[in-house]
């Protein structure tokens, strides 16, 4: 009697049938009300199920009301737990970049600080133009639109132009004569090899730093939005059949079956596995970028070593000092001298010649460990879209001895039979869990699939050593509310980042447009015809 009235059973049709019996709602009244509704309206046993519009249709506990309650609480728990993992992998990504542009702005400050320190008593009226070149530095790396390759060459026009004057105080130096002294340097190299050796290092550094760290950004950037993105009404069916319906049939400590679990999540998570391709190509392209910092020379040592190489190339000038005022005055003219004017001679020019130590080409062990770390985040995030579905899965479905028959499958208690489906939007077009159209994807996953290629593309660029070209949001960087990174980890110091609201579009060259056969032949024509016109009238 017991299991005629309590245990539902199947006939050997494969029917499931239920007991006749109503069984009491005290267990559903009780867990109902744990999770903060009123009990108030329940029924006291079990009723028909025929005004369920999601869990089946048979003796249940739930009301419409309930039913529709605990499908928002359901939909509220599941974005939940994707937002929180979103956040998790964000906030590892903003400490990641955190701990990497304090370090950088750290080598910069060092740099400045040893360079300055370095010069003598003449070359102070020199420090502007230094302190211009590590202002123009600090605000490449954030993002500015700078063009780092005419702000190195700027900087050595501006150093030669001052050492010229200062070395020259017997003369009267004007503007236009300055600029014939410009177009010499081109052919006459004062600075000898180091400005070209030096351009190409720092450029080649500083691409590739603030590539990357516009990277962690992105990818950062990219997590929060997809996760935000809303879900779709046949997911919360989905996901309310999934985890409260067995509740309603007093099921309250009921498992759902693992495989259950799965095609429900890939559903729901199709778009979002879409990301797969290029999370994947971005993740290994920033790997590439990060194992570059660690070869000579690696960052660390182009910042640092930037004293020692103008101190060479002041050092070089020095040397060659009276060779390059031969040549200059015999390109530009010897400028008329002053009543009391001054020749300082290369012997003393040597005694303010700077001073700077030696800088290891190898990359500190801070960097060393800078680089593993992040290195190590960016392998363990590969696969984070796709393991998605397995990781909010993980602690809600039945395991053990037994599970695969004793789990809730969305209808009753027992062996989830469908097969598990792959990963992406168009694998779902059978999932037998989730209703999707596959034509229809979301446009906002699409959006950020788009500048996951746009930042890869940045990223191989810097490999190489070739600028890109980011969008300069320094007037609004502070009010764009983009979410960069979590409160507690953000410094003073943003980075700034492209939008990722939606792609960015680069203008294509013209297109040539070329007639056709048929309008080349009527200008040919046109052309015969006035030719003979013209001779017949000579």
């Amino acid at each position: 009697l017991y299991l005629l009235y309590h245990v539902p059973y199947k006939s050997l049709a494969g029917y499931v049938f239920y007991p006749s019996k109503p069984r009491s709602c005290q267990d559903f009244r009780h867990f109902y009300g744990g999770k903060g509704f009123a009990p108030k309206g329940l029924p006291q046993t079990e009723m028909s199920g025929e005004h369920l519009r999601v869990c089946p249709q048979v003796l249940t506990c739930c009301t419409s009301d309930a039913e529709d309650r605990l499908s928002n609480l359901s939909r509220r728990e599941f974005e939940d737990l994707v937002r929180e993992s979103g956040r998790t992998l964000q906030s590892l990504l903003t400490g990641h970049y955190k701990s990497f542009n304090d370090y950088i702005l750290e080598l910069l400050g060092k740099s400045e600080g040893t360079l300055q320190s370095s010069l003598g008593p003449m070359f102070q009226p020199n420090v502007p133009v230094l302190k211009q070149l590590y202002s123009d530095l600090r605000h490449y790396y954030r993002g500015s639109n700078i063009n780092l390759e005419e702000g190195l060459n700027d900087f050595w026009a501006r150093l030669l132009e001052r050492l010229f004057k200062a070395t020259n105080t017997q003369y009267v130096i004007e503007d236009e004569y300055l600029e014939c002294v410009a177009k010499q340097s081109e052919t006459l190299r004062p600075f000898g090899d180091v400005p070209r050796d030096f351009n190409i290092k720092v450029t080649h550094g500083f691409v590739a730093a603030r590539t990357f760290v516009q990277g962690l950004v992105i990818s950062g950037e990219v997590v929060r939005k997809v996760s935000q993105v809303p879900l779709s009404q046949e997911c919360m069916r989905a996901i309310m059949k999934l985890t409260y319906c067995p509740h309603c049939y007093r099921m309250i400590s009921a498992k759902p079956c693992a495989n259950y679990c799965q095609n429900v999540m890939k559903g729901c998570l199709a778009n979002q596995a879409d990301l797969d391709t290029e999370w994947r190509n971005l993740a290994d392209t920033m790997l590439q970028v990060s194992q570059r910092f660690k070869q000579p020379p690696s960052i660390d040592n182009v910042i640092l070593s930037i004293p020692q190489r103008i101190s060479e190339a002041i050092g070089y000038m020095q040397e060659n000092q009276a060779t390059f005022n031969t040549k200059v005055f015999q390109a530009c003219g010897t400028p008329v001298e002053t009543e009391a004017g001054s020749v300082i001679s290369v012997e003393k020019m040597k005694k303010f010649k700077t001073s700077v130590e030696e800088i290891s080409t190898t990359p500190s062990a801070k960097l060393e460990k800078l680089v593993d770390e992040v290195s190590q985040k960016l392998r363990d995030m590969m696969l984070y879209w796709v393991q998605l579905p397995n990781n909010l899965c993980a602690d809600r479905v039945a395991t053990g001895s037994g599970s695969e028959d004793g789990c809730w499958n969305g209808m009753t208690m027992g062996r989830y039979l469908p097969e598990v489906m792959g990963d992406g939007l168009a694998s779902q077009i059978n999932n037998p869990e989730v209703e999707i159209d596959i034509t229809k994807p979301d446009m906002i996953i699409r959006q950020q699939i788009m500048q996951l290629k746009i930042m890869t593309n940045r990223l191989k660029n810097a490999l190489n050593g070739n600028d890109v070209d980011f969008q300069d949001t320094s007037d609004d960087v502070s009010g764009s509310g983009s979410g960069a990174c979590a409160d507690e980890l953000c410094g003073r110091q943003q980075i700034i980042i492209p939008s990722t609201d939606r792609p960015v579009h680069y203008p294509l060259p013209p297109e040539v447009v070329k007639g056709s056969g048929s309008q080349n032949q009527a200008c040919l024509a046109f052309c015969l015809i006035s030719l003979v016109t013209l001779l017949l009238r000579r």
